[in-house]
């Protein structure tokens, strides 16, 4: 698909994910706009594209928002959400659902009013129930009948529905992508709502040579985590190939990890000697699930890159900065 000459909204551009889809759309010869209240995101991840997107702050909570995001755009990716780990997702049931439901329907109308020609949404893999015991590697069927654990799971959905149910009535091709544990640099280290990769770099990261870290749960859980370069290349292609109504999974299922061995990998980079200790009375979402990405593999033809030790090493390596940087600055105040 040529992006060349349009003008592509990402909405959410200045969180993680949305930095990393502005810095590649960058290279695509198009007009890139960026809509974010910076609530989440952070101006620094794009800052040095300031010159080349058109940044416009808006609270995308409101039908005037939207419309002020959407207006002359060709193509929308909708990244923006009230989103955070497993701890945030389980504590704020109202947060992770009325802004996600009203960003959603706001944005899809005025797209449609605005004679937007397609949009891509941003599910999650978080719509899924555990099925059982084992590994759930989850299929797209498997969505319905809904019943996630989370109000962010629920906005998720309503969000499908909403992309389907605009692209059955109206001339806007609506996509969506069901995005299984995306993690790379630029992701929150707060760690009061970080994702569980930048949670435990941050942790390592902190703890001195011969101590421990804690962990969520027994360690057992197991995961299969998409790099953000990786979950991006997905997302454009999706744009160009699965707009056509339904949705499609967005994952690495072939390197599927305990917590454990994701912990120990992560000591193994740092170089420490640190023991793992556990705490089952914490929230651990689903137990063991992955996406089933034959359908992602059959109508993106295409399949995740980046291996899990390499883009952790990444994320450790720019959350070691991140954070020895942040202190040289609290030192000088």
């Amino acid at each position: 698909m040529d992006f060349g000459g349009s003008r592509v909204l990402v909405t959410g551009g200045g969180g993680f994910l949305g930095s990393h889809l502005v810095d590649r759309l960058i290279t695509k010869d198009c007009e890139v706009v960026v809509a974010d209240d910076f609530s989440r995101g952070r101006v620094e991840h794009i800052e040095q594209h300031e010159n080349d997107i058109d940044l416009v702050p808006v609270d995308l909570t409101t039908p005037t928002g939207c419309q002020r995001a959407t207006e002359d755009v060709d193509y929308v990716f909708h990244l923006a959400a009230s989103v955070g780990g497993i701890h945030y997702i389980q504590r704020e049931n109202v947060g992770g659902l009325t802004p996600s439901v009203l960003m959603n329907h706001h944005l899809l109308d005025e797209a449609h009013r605005n004679d937007v020609d397609r949009f891509l949404f941003a599910s999650s893999a978080c719509i899924y129930r555990q099925q059982h015991d084992g590994l759930n590697r989850f299929s797209e069927e498997q969505a319905i009948p809904a019943d996630p654990h989370s109000t962010y799971g629920w906005a998720k959905i309503l969000g499908e529905v909403g992309c389907h149910a605009y692209h059955e009535d109206t001339e806007m091709d609506c996509g969506m992508v069901r995005i299984f544990n995306a993690y790379g640099t630029r992701e929150n280290l707060d760690p009061e709502s970080s994702h569980v990769i930048p949670s435990l770099c941050r942790k390592v990261i902190e703890e001195p040579d011969g101590g421990s870290i804690e962990l969520f749960g027994d360690g057992t859980q197991k995961r299969g985590f998409i790099y953000a370069t990786d979950c991006v290349e997905g997302m454009i292609r999706a744009m160009a190939n699965k707009t056509d109504g339904e949705a499609v999974n967005l994952g690495n299922g072939k390197e599927v990890v305990s917590i454990n061995d994701l912990a120990e990998t992560i000591i193994e980079i740092s170089g420490k000697d640190l023991t793992i200790e556990h705490d089952t009375s914490k929230p651990t979402g689903t137990d063991k699930y992955a996406a089933d990405t034959t359908l992602m593999e059959e109508s993106l033809d295409w399949h995740p890159e980046v291996t899990l030790e390499d883009g952790v090493r990444e994320v450790y390596e720019w959350a070691e900065e991140k954070l020895a940087s942040e202190q040289a600055i609290e030192g000088t105040v």
